[in-house]
């Protein structure tokens, strides 16, 4: 459903919206939270580690609220949408951003890491989905959920397969809720793909790694947060009315072919 007189200043923006974005307080997830901020909202933020006031995320002259959780676990996931509600009266946007995953060898994951990184991954933004739910489904104007997803679930991924295989999982979880959940509330995905973040930096080696990892991908640059939160935008807006159970790829074009440069090199 959507209900046009809740964005008076045009599609995108989002001064009458409650926005919950989980793992918003650093990475892709600050980078969403600020973009809804800078769009009017008000943002609820949550994560396991308390951060500073100094170190939320700020916009536009305002700053999110931070509920402290670990949304792994289902009763903590519902207290973050409750305590949105109980703040501001209203749920419009939950985005569901927290994931990731240290990279390990499949053959050597421990039981305990691979719970922890499905649990993560594919049960949290169940959970917290299920409590928004709750709330959009008695608005008038039902509510938008996002989830944040990877091209890790749509290909091979070695070196993360549990995280791989969740991110494959949520995919269809984003269909499955679309489907169930429509027309009150709309359930989509941003397949994010390559990104510039701290976590990467980590992960490919520093800055020269970053920097050749960027020339597999056909835009010749890795994502920003602010690419992600974009998408976001978007389907949390009247303008995608009508788009629910949609994976939207934002990959700056995937990955190239690895035969295409294995063949130039035998040149």
């Amino acid at each position: 459903m959507s209900e046009p007189s809740r964005h008076q200043g045009g599609p995108l923006d989002f001064s009458d919206q409650v926005v919950v974005v989980t793992g918003g307080a650093r990475g892709v997830g600050r980078g969403i939270a600020e973009a809804f901020l800078a769009a009017g909202a008000e943002v609820v933020v949550c994560g396991r580690t308390t951060p500073a006031d100094s170190e939320l995320p700020t916009a536009a002259g305002r700053s999110a609220s931070f509920v402290a959780a670990d949304v792994r676990d289902a009763e903590q996931a519902a207290a973050v949408v409750d305590a949105a509600v109980g703040r501001h009266g209203q749920l419009d946007v939950l985005v569901n951003n927290a994931g990731g995953s240290p990279e390990a060898a499949a053959a050597e994951a421990s039981p305990r890491f691979l719970a922890a990184i499905v649990g993560l991954n594919l049960l949290a933004p169940m959970y917290c989905a299920q409590a928004a739910y709750a709330v959009m489904r008695d608005q008038a104007w039902g509510g938008s959920i996002v989830n944040i997803g990877s091209i890790s679930g749509l290909r091979p991924s070695p070196g993360s397969a549990a995280y791989g295989a969740a991110k494959a999982g949520l995919l269809n979880l984003t269909r499955t809720l679309a489907m169930e959940w429509a027309p009150e509330v709309r359930v989509n995905c941003v397949v994010a793909g390559l990104l510039a973040t701290e976590a990467a930096y980590d992960y490919y080696g520093g800055e020269a790694g970053l920097e050749a990892v960027a020339r597999t991908v056909p835009m010749g640059r890795l994502g920003t947060p602010a690419d992600i939160a974009g998408v976001c935008l978007f389907l949390a807006s009247p303008l995608a009315a009508f788009v629910t159970g949609a994976a939207i790829e934002a990959h700056g074009g995937g990955e190239r072919p690895p035969f295409q440069a294995a063949a130039k090199a035998g040149d």
